[in-house]
């Protein structure tokens, strides 16, 4: 069986700020389910909950799992239960104010900063309702982790085929931060260097309303980045933010209103200001620590050596030279990650060299520094492509 080849995200040259998302109760006033579907089979919200919750503690069962196998049971007789059913549930759901606009204005703002804006949505709520919201189908979205069903050659809802959790919630986090977004993606697993990082800890937004999300809250936290916990616009309950905010888990809280210039937008843009400054004194701080270990490097025998070989392919204007050169390259096997993203660099930015990176000894040295290195810079992944290809 061929191996599937992943889509991942890669750094780019300008900070990326991600904003995590709980949807129940975070951007919509009630549980999904209770907008309309409860109702269409005939229960009332309260009994379906009852009913949920008892069949999860009767059989020591897994409570998403008990709600979506309620949902499917109960609309049998009732409605269809396909995915073209729950997307029109979801196109009902009502979001608390401002939420319609608020997506592709913060990513404006972001834009004038120099900074990429990227929402996700990370919920126990189900997918096929979530993509059926108005903001959904308008491309909101980045990714939506949420819990969902597997569907027959008849569209038919028979299985669960994703159940997302609030403890399973946290592996998502780690997906966005590496630009690693496929759920069965094994790349979340890679070691990434802080500097190939696409989206440190640091610039990730987590938005939620209960405890269902304090262990994203607490890690998004404990990690550098922004947790916000928001309340009912219409009851300005506070019990549960003071709580998060008393122990820790949250930084912020803010009503759950989404306009322009409402407290959560004042929060949200001041975080994305910070990470534009951030994120020019981070490149300022990566320079001062390479050039550093660049002159450590020079100024030993082995570093001389090295370095004389960088400049000589550097400068290299015939096959013949950069043949010699690889060759004497090739002898030494302690080239380290940075000389290797300058090896990349430099074939990338010398024609000549770049025409024969498929030559065989030329293609066996970078190769072979590949394997040596954990994760590829984004150098070394375009030599890799044009060696491959």
């Amino acid at each position: 069986m061929s191996e599937k080849k992943f889509v991942r995200k890669s750094k780019e040259n300008f900070p990326v700020v991600a904003i995590c998302y709980d949807f129940d109760k975070t951007l919509t006033p009630d549980d999904m389910q209770a907008q309309g579907f409860i109702q269409s089979v005939g229960m009332n919200v309260e009994d379906f909950w009852s009913y949920s919750n008892s069949l999860a503690d009767n059989n020591n069962m897994d409570q998403n799992l008990a709600y979506m196998l309620s949902m499917k049971d109960k609309s049998y007789g009732q409605i269809l239960f396909n995915r073209k059913t729950l997307a029109e549930y979801g196109s009902k759901i009502t979001l608390f104010p401002g939420v319609e606009e608020w997506f592709e204005r913060i990513r404006k703002y972001g834009r004038e900063r120099d900074v990429i804006v990227e929402h996700y949505i990370i919920s126990s709520g189900l997918l096929e309702m979530i993509e059926g919201t108005s903001v959904a189908q308008k491309g909101a979205f980045e990714r939506v982790y949420a819990s969902s069903f597997y569907y027959d050659e008849k569209d038919m809802a028979i299985w669960p085929a994703q159940v997302v959790n609030y403890t399973n919630k946290t592996q998502f986090l780690f997906r966005i931060e590496k630009g690693v977004l496929d759920v069965n993606d094994p790349g979340v697993n890679d070691s990434f260097a802080p500097e190939d990082i696409r989206v440190p800890f640091s610039n990730i937004i987590y938005i939620g309303d209960s405890d269902t999300d304090i262990p994203c809250m607490k890690l998004v936290n404990s990690y550098g980045g922004s947790s916000i916990g928001v309340y009912s616009t219409d009851s300005s309950d506070k019990t549960k933010v003071f709580k998060m905010i008393r122990e820790n888990r949250i930084k912020y809280f803010a009503p759950a209103d989404y306009s322009e210039n409402g407290q959560l937008d004042i929060i949200v843009k001041n975080i994305i200001d910070r990470t534009a400054v951030n994120f020019k004194l981070e490149g300022i701080y990566f320079e001062c620590k390479k050039e550093t270990k660049n002159y450590d490097r020079i100024n030993t025998e082995d570093g001389i050596v090295k370095n004389d070989l960088l400049i000589s392919l550097s400068s290299s204007r015939s096959y013949a030279t950069t043949h010699t050169v690889i060759a004497k390259m090739a002898s030494i096997v302690s080239w380290d990650k940075d000389e290797i993203d300058e090896l990349c660099a430099i074939a990338l930015r010398n024609g000549q060299v770049r025409s024969i990176l498929r030559d065989e000894d030329i293609k066996l040295f970078y190769s072979s520094c590949f394997k040596r290195t954990k994760s590829l810079t984004q150098n070394m992944k375009s030599v890799k492509e044009m060696i491959e290809s």
